[in-house]
């Protein structure tokens, strides 16, 4: 570390150590963390709206139907709306609104490790619901759980959406829920996201659209890594291979390296080889089914009281309860 932070600029020495960590493992990883730069950003906005893209629309649907059924589930109690990565609270904003409307007594509190994005965030807030009490929390998840604790006593729900938790292995979503467990009291509530095991063919094209944005904003990536670290991937070299497996519900994207290469990182000093066909583990989307969201509460310290699911049954927004 005290290498890398001579020759390249600190806010990008955990990112260095990362990639440098992921490329010279066995498999070979890049942490999908690292998707969202300013290009990245833009990516993620168009793949959002692809035809082939569902998750994004159908959690939208979901909550927009269930507004006053989430709501309902604070009985009336004044409460604290915690949001963990709150971005630009796209979805969120359907509970906002109809919170407010309701004349519900509550505060809402956006957690995010990037203070630039709650700050947009509050801004944008401000402008469109001046009475809305917002409070940004800057930070690590469960480190920011810790300060809101002592910012208010108040019931909690806290919003996890986006099957974010579909990024985590199963051991990693039990031990990271389990954490958040610990930061709440009984009786709080949690409305978790989750993608839905379904038609393979569905899953995939999702990850692998007509028009190639999953494609590029997986390729993103090592651009970015050449921009950062004066690298020089050939990135017309790499081919985008996402796959699913039924059994498991693990929806995997990888990139392979279509030809013996040798990648060199110029400000770190490293070469990394390639063997033709050689792969790197980009990113994992795993979907659940009923039972496996209902195994995973009872694992982490909760109970299940709702699960709200569309039509199609492609999404489920679940309602559990801290016990």
């Amino acid at each position: 570390m005290a290498i890398l932070e001579q020759k390249i600029q600190p806010e990008l020495a955990t990112f260095a150590n990362d990639i440098l960590e992921g490329l010279t493992a066995t498999p070979k990883f890049l942490p999908s963390r690292y998707f969202y730069d300013e290009k990245g950003d833009k990516l993620f906005q168009q793949i959002m709206e692809l035809p082939e893209y569902y998750l994004t629309r159908t959690e939208f649907k979901i909550l927009q139907e269930n507004k006053e059924l989430v709501l309902h589930e604070m009985d009336g109690q004044a409460f604290d709306l915690v949001e963990l990565g709150a971005g630009d609270g796209y979805k969120t904003k359907i509970l906002l609104r109809y919170f407010l409307s309701q004349k519900a007594d509550f505060q809402y509190m956006p957690i995010d490790i990037s203070a630039n994005v709650l700050d947009a965030l509050s801004r944008e807030l401000h402008n469109a619901w001046p009475t809305l009490k917002v409070e940004p929390v800057e930070g690590e998840y469960f480190s920011a759980l810790g300060k809101i604790d002592q910012l208010s006593n108040r019931k909690k729900l806290v919003l996890f959406l986006g099957s974010n938790i579909g990024n985590m292995t199963t051991a990693r979503a039990v031990s990271f829920l389990s954490q958040l467990r610990g930061k709440l009291r009984v009786g709080d509530k949690l409305l978790i996201g989750f993608d839905r095991k379904k038609d393979p063919a569905t899953i995939l094209a999702a990850y692998n659209d007509a028009q190639g944005v999953t494609k590029a904003f997986n390729l993103n990536l090592l651009h970015r890594i050449n921009k950062s670290f004066d690298a020089d991937f050939d990135v017309s070299s790499f081919m985008h291979y996402p796959t699913y497996n039924p059994l498991t519900g693990d929806t995997k994207s990888y990139l392979v390296s279509t030809k013996s290469q040798d990648v060199q990182l110029g400000l770190l000093d490293k070469t990394i080889h390639f063997d033709a066909w050689e792969a790197i583990d980009m990113e994992l989307s795993k979907k659940y089914d009923e039972h496996s969201m209902e195994w995973l509460a009872q694992a982490s310290g909760f109970e299940v009281v709702s699960q709200l699911t569309d039509d199609q049954q492609y999404f489920t927004d679940a309602i559990w309860k801290a016990i």
